[in-house]
């Protein structure tokens, strides 16, 4: 009876998170204004509503301020005067001393942080679209209680900040030197390389898995935007693939549910670059991730 009702269960809450993403979708279109579309926000309802991700819920009143506060700070060092790789590094690490600051480790703050600047954003509906939804998200955390039980104050390894700072560095030398910068910042791919860096166990069966789903799910996202004009179409055949995909695979990773959503914010030229381009980050970052972490252990 137990299982038949988390069954249940589980299934109520990917229809109510999937429900949650389309309505954001249908509200863009709606509104014709593609900047309050939030990816993270996908990742954030699976890992937060069906996941039930216990580093992600135990705090909620760090969804609605940790990604809204580094959204603002996006925002606003997408206002200076300042090349590209330079906002995404201020924005960077701006965005890592805030969740130092207030003693957060969401991940998903990093990719709201980076947001204004990858697709530029030039308007305040950003930020509001952004605290509107991490409210909603935080509501259904409190209202059903999903964090009840969870310890409130974990420990934090900061050290980790400092390695995913020196990667992501060296990630946004690589690009600029190529002449590709406009691929330095993925922001799904930057949630996950973070998380990563924080797991007590990490080898290259992980390391595969979450290269070949992300780079599936940007390939997937990429098609069908592509192939078929209705946006909320996309997005209801995307996020039932993405679900599909992860049970195939056999992983759970948040962040494969933000991916498809990228081409309704990105220029087209870029979009057409999403599927290589996060193939390539994916190996070069995660495949970092793992020389670190066997050095790590050792």
């Amino acid at each position: 009876m137990n299982t038949l009702v988390s069954k249940n269960v589980t299934i109520i809450s990917y229809i109510v998170a999937i429900i949650f993403i389309i309505s954001m979708i249908t509200t863009a279109v709606i509104l014709d204004n593609h900047q309050i579309i939030l990816p993270e926000l996908a990742a954030m309802a699976i890992a937060m509503w069906v996941y039930r991700e216990a580093g992600w819920i135990r705090q909620p009143s760090r969804i609605l301020f940790a990604p809204s506060l580094t959204a603002i700070i996006g925002f606003m060092v997408n206002l200076l005067p300042i090349f590209y790789v330079g906002k995404i590094g201020i924005t960077l690490v701006l965005s890592m001393f805030l969740l130092r600051l207030i003693q957060s480790n969401l991940a998903p703050s990093i990719a709201t942080g980076l947001l204004p600047v990858v697709i530029d954003v030039d308007g305040w509906s950003f930020i509001i679209s952004t605290f509107i939804l991490t409210f909603i998200l935080m509501l259904g955390v409190l209202i059903f209680r999903l964090n009840d039980g969870l310890q409130k104050e974990v420990l934090i390894q900061y050290k980790y900040t400092v390695v995913f700072l020196v990667l992501n560095f060296v990630w946004v030398s690589l690009t600029w030197a190529v002449g590709y910068p406009r691929l330095v910042a993925i922001p799904p791919i930057l949630v996950v390389v973070y998380e990563s860096l924080h797991k007590p166990v990490y080898n290259g069966k992980v390391a595969f898995k979450q290269s070949l789903v992300l780079t599936i799910s940007a390939t997937v996202g990429t098609l069908l935007y592509f192939a078929i004009d209705s946006w909320i179409l996309v997005t209801l055949i995307d996020m039932i693939s993405m679900y599909f995909l992860l049970r195939i695979v056999g992983v759970r990773i948040p962040a494969v549910y933000a991916f498809p959503l990228l081409p309704f914010i990105f220029p087209d030229k870029i979009v057409a670059m999403l599927p290589l381009g996060s193939l390539i980050t994916c190996l070069f970052l995660f495949g970092s991730v793992l020389a670190y972490k066997k050095v790590e252990m050792k």
